[in-house]
């Protein structure tokens, strides 16, 4: 199966099966005024084709830099990062899509442009990527905003063109970091569905990095638990319940208040 949007994109995305991920003893420290300050060490962890993982941690113990790592925006500086099958860095970027924090949204453009941009980046024409880029704002519940500048979306409207954004390259594998953190509790809930919802239209490989364990929970197939910096994956859980979820009935599901607790004593 290939995942493409609406037609080929600019670049001929990799397939999703075989599209798995690898990091191997891998460690990154920075240099820092007091010292050098080790943000990995020795981390292990692999990620199924097409399989959800998310990975939550104590602040600062370098979930973020994790994420750029698989991104290809950063190298190890020891162990190995692979992305289907590529490990160097401009490899693990053709392969994969990075959605920061933030989300960035161009003042000056509107919703379509911005969705746009993902594409025009890489050499498509600006009419022929807001072409490409209209078919989504329908599928996800934003084609009357389509014309709307940032200043006049919602928060949550704003990351939906974000996530549209991310997905527009075409790319097997979608690095998140933290895409709800900045929203208030009531949005965030409903993004959580609106994303759960969302890859099962547009499926990737996923990892998800989040400080809330129940989104960790609720949205993937496996949950790795990060220990204080240096990070290492301390512990995995496999949360047996079939994707897309109905979040209210899943976060009430015993099984997912015992991987809950499992979680919360592992952060501790």
């Amino acid at each position: 199966m290939h995942v493409e949007v609406e037609e080929a994109p600019a670049t001929e995305p990799l397939s999703v099966v075989g599209t798995g991920v690898a990091l191997s003893g891998v460690a990154r420290t920075y240099p820092g005024r007091r010292g050098a300050v080790t943000a990995l060490e020795g981390i292990e962890l692999e990620l199924r084709a097409g399989e959800l993982v998310g990975v939550v941690g104590p602040s600062g113990c370098g979930k973020s830099t994790l994420l750029e790592l698989v991104a290809g925006l950063q190298e190890p500086d020891a162990g190995t990062v692979e992305v289907g099958g590529a490990g160097d860095a401009a490899g693990r970027r053709q392969a994969c899509s990075y959605m920061p924090q933030r989300d960035l949204l161009l003042p000056w453009r509107d919703a379509l442009g911005n969705a746009a941009l993902a594409l025009e980046s890489e050499g498509v024409g600006r009419r022929e990527a807001r072409r490409r880029a209209a078919p989504l704002f329908e599928r996800f519940g934003l084609e009357e905003f389509r014309a709307t500048r940032p200043a006049a979306l919602s928060g949550g409207m704003r990351q939906r063109v974000a996530f549209m954004r991310t997905l527009l390259p075409g790319r097997p594998v979608l690095a998140l970091d933290e895409p709800f953190a900045a929203l208030d509790a009531i949005t965030r809930t409903d993004m959580q569905q609106w994303l759960a919802d969302a890859l099962r239209a547009e499926p990737r490989t996923v990892l998800l990095v989040t400080h809330d364990v129940e989104e960790a929970l609720f949205l993937a197939d496996r949950v790795a638990v990060l220990s204080r910096r240096p990070g290492r994956v301390v512990c995995e859980l496999e949360v047996p319940l079939e994707r897309p979820r109905d979040r209210h009935a899943a976060l009430a599901d015993p099984e997912l208040a015992a991987l809950r607790q499992r979680a919360l004593e592992a952060l501790r």
